[in-house]
């Protein structure tokens, strides 16, 4: 099952937000984030909110677009009540789950409702998750049609014993065609990579690289396996059936995923992220790290406005429930103190290649720099020029460095 709501407040049933957020929410970006909570099959290492037809409780996928689309035009209502400057969305990221379980024209639906609501900057950022398998050809050309400018495929790996721990249905020779069909239909391309599943090996690895890159997506992901609790993956684990991510193999992975990324000219953006060029970065992903404002639509997603975070019912049936009946899905809420501001901000533009400037940290934190540095985690000549830019080793341990320049108190 999905992890816990977090705490918080309850949120009013009219949704409406504190003060701060108006004031807080100048100057920033804004995008939209739908969540589309249906799979076909749940996969074993996956935590994500996400539901199979069992398990809707009476919710019923073909209704989903209607009440997604009720929270939309209420969240015009609530940010204007709330006295919230209205700003056209420049990102709409719908993800999952599987949005492509839904019809293309469910989906065109529903980004029409956010272009009615709130408006769609010139160039926006439209962007699909889907799994290689969940679309053809007729679908990716209705999502085009209908605005969509980019697709992001789940991938995972080329390698089938690797796919099949994972508990993924798709063909590796699916891949392939997805993208053509995706290139012939105008879109951008992405595709997700998982390393570190029990039984893959790094010359599994390799190979699974090596098979993105011939496709010449324009971006890229590789995340290392996070075994959750509570998953199918954490009990096989734990019942000695598959053997534990080993973290020396996955550092291996890593690296050679960014060395053959980056002979085949790719540049990393975000520790797990590469792209082509900078215009084919995520820019909804970059709103998340960079603390930009966003609206999350569906069951248990999140928003951010202003420094308002608030979170929506998880189950769809519950979620539904409550759009049906006029209320604001939103079941909790948490208004972010300027410490807890601060403090996400390091831990999130760490992560990314110029997010952190080494004059926002104050002569503490540029002593800290000093030593990160020293120990290889910084590049030097980035942090003369004033900025904080991991190295390759500072990639591998971003977590360190970021628990180092909290511990050291670097702002002031």
């Amino acid at each position: 099952m999905a992890s816990a709501l977090p705490l918080g407040e309850p949120a009013p049933l009219d949704g409406l937000l504190p003060p701060s957020a108006a004031d807080g929410a100048h100057g920033r970006a804004f995008g939209v984030y739908v969540h589309v909570p249906f799979c076909r099959v749940r996969c074993g290492y996956c935590d994500f909110n996400t539901y199979t037809a069992s398990e809707l409780r009476g919710a019923r996928q073909v209704d989903y677009a209607d009440h997604a689309i009720g929270e939309i035009r209420m969240s015009r209502r609530v940010l204007e009540a709330s006295e919230v400057i209205q700003r056209p969305a420049e990102t709409v990221f719908f993800g999952g789950g599987t949005p492509t379980l839904l019809p293309a024209a469910d989906l065109v639906r529903m980004l029409d409702a956010v272009r009615s609501e709130f408006g769609l900057t010139a160039g926006a950022e439209v962007t699909t998750e889907a799994n290689p398998d969940s679309v053809g050809p007729d679908d990716l050309a209705r999502l085009a049609e209908g605005g969509f400018t980019r697709v992001s495929f789940g991938m995972q790996s080329a390698v089938p014993h690797v796919l099949a721990a994972l508990d993924r249905t798709h063909d590796p020779a699916r891949v392939p065609l997805v993208v053509r069909w995706a290139r012939d239909a105008g879109l951008d391309v992405s595709l997700d990579l998982i390393y570190g599943t029990p039984g893959e090996s790094l010359g599994d690895w390799r190979r699974s690289v090596e098979a993105a890159i011939a496709e010449r997506p324009d971006h890229l992901s590789a995340y290392a396996l996070i075994v959750e609790d509570g998953t199918k993956l954490a009990r096989q684990i734990r019942r000695g059936e598959l053997a534990e991510p080993s973290d020396d193999l996955e550092a291996d992975m890593y690296e050679l995923a960014d060395e053959l990324l980056g002979a085949a000219g790719y540049e990393w953006y975000e520790v797990s992220n590469w792209a082509t060029a900078a215009g084919h970065r995520s820019r909804h992903n970059l709103g998340y790290w960079r603390g930009d404002d966003w609206w999350g639509v569906g069951p248990g997603a999140h928003s951010h406005v202003g420094g308002v975070r608030w979170w929506n019912a998880k189950h769809p049936a519950a979620y539904a429930d409550r759009v049906t009946a006029g209320h604001s899905p939103a079941v909790g809420r948490e208004v972010l103190d300027a410490s807890t501001r601060e403090t996400e901000r390091v831990l999130l533009a760490t992560r990314l290649r110029d997010g952190l400037s080494v004059a926002s940290l104050g002569s503490g934190g540029r002593r800290v720099v000093a030593g990160l540095i020293a120990d290889d985690l910084v590049d030097a000549r980035a942090a003369l020029a004033g900025a904080l830019m991991l190295t390759n080793r500072g990639r591998l341990f971003a977590d360190t460095v970021v628990r180092r320049l909290l511990e050291d108190s670097v702002v002031e």
